[in-house]
């Protein structure tokens, strides 16, 4: 056999070898993480398990996947003023899109401004917005300043204008918004673009996986939050979702613990503390659960669209 087939002939096995090495390495690798993922889903299948389970079941055979008894409860308890769960949702839904959409808007907006190669005064300006991750004024002067200098104590506005600007955020979505090249922008400029032309119509649709990235953050901050009502809202009708579920959780507890040195005949056995608490933490991650898939794509491109160089 020739010297030249020989060669190739060494080269295709060569190549088909690590062609099957490459195809195992992929199995291999994917089967790490359907089982890691696995992982992650089970403690979530076991909240909702719980649940739904009855509260003589879990205290006699424990937790399990499947309910060994079905019940609802949990649930009926939650539900017995619900009016007063709608309000809560309702008040968290609108100050998690208020909070969001100006937010990101102002997040954008201070990033695009120091992210201008052609801005005198970005550099001291990032140092400014990074300064404010290393110190704070602390508790005592952010209660003085939103009860006593802004007065939004009481008002919905106490539940979203701390969160509007967070520095974090801003420094990452600037390190997006670097990428866009300045040739883009002076062609703006030449068309006879305004800045805030240039800003809505060419920046912000280059930065798209960033906003959404960013608005996902923003949200949960949020949605989740329950410090912000127990510091400035003591109006019923303003209590935020978390905030009434952490109070709901404070009372099962309380009533757990104390129900002997309490005047009222109740069997803890049939009482629903644990499979209420797991009921509350379903209700409340529930919207979430479901927006997240929604802008999983979006979400994925923004982590990584700033990690390959161009």
């Amino acid at each position: 056999m020739p010297a030249s087939q020989v060669a190739i002939h060494k080269k295709a096995v060569k190549s088909s070898f690590e062609s099957k090495e490459s195809q195992w390495s992929s199995r291999i690798i994917n089967l790490f993480f359907c089982a890691l993922s696995i992982l992650f889903i089970i403690p979530l299948l076991l909240v909702i398990s719980i649940s739904f389970t009855d509260e003589k079941t879990l205290l006699q055979s424990g937790y399990h996947l499947i309910p060994e008894k079905f019940s609802l409860e949990a649930y009926s308890l939650i539900f017995k003023s619900p009016g007063v769960l709608l309000n809560a949702y309702g008040i968290t839904i609108l100050v998690t899109v208020i909070g969001t959409v100006v937010g990101l808007f102002l997040t954008s907006l201070t990033a695009y401004t120091i992210s201008r190669k052609d801005y005198r005064y970005r550099r001291i300006m990032t140092l400014y917005v990074f300064f404010t991750t290393l110190f704070s004024g602390g508790l005592v002067p952010f209660y003085i300043m939103i009860t006593q200098y802004l007065h939004l104590k009481d008002t919905i506005w106490a539940l979203i204008v701390p969160y509007l600007l967070n520095p974090f955020y801003i420094l990452v979505m600037k390190g997006f918004m670097d990428k866009t090249p300045m040739e883009v922008i002076e062609s703006g400029k030449i068309d006879g673009a305004s800045e805030w032309r240039i800003f809505f119509i060419i920046v912000l649709p280059l930065t798209l996986p960033a906003l959404v990235t960013i608005g996902l953050f923003i949200s949960f901050q949020y949605w989740n939050d329950w410090w912000l009502g127990l510091l400035f809202i003591d109006n019923q009708h303003l209590i935020p979702l978390q905030l009434m579920l952490y109070r709901v959780m404070s009372t099962i507890e309380y009533l757990s613990n104390n129900i002997s040195s309490v005047n009222v005949s109740v069997d803890m056995t049939q009482f629903p503390s644990l499979s209420a608490r797991m009921a509350m933490a379903v209700l409340a991650a529930g919207p979430m659960m479901i927006v997240f898939p929604m802008l999983q794509r979006f979400f994925v491109s923004g982590l990584t669209v700033g990690s390959v160089k161009g």
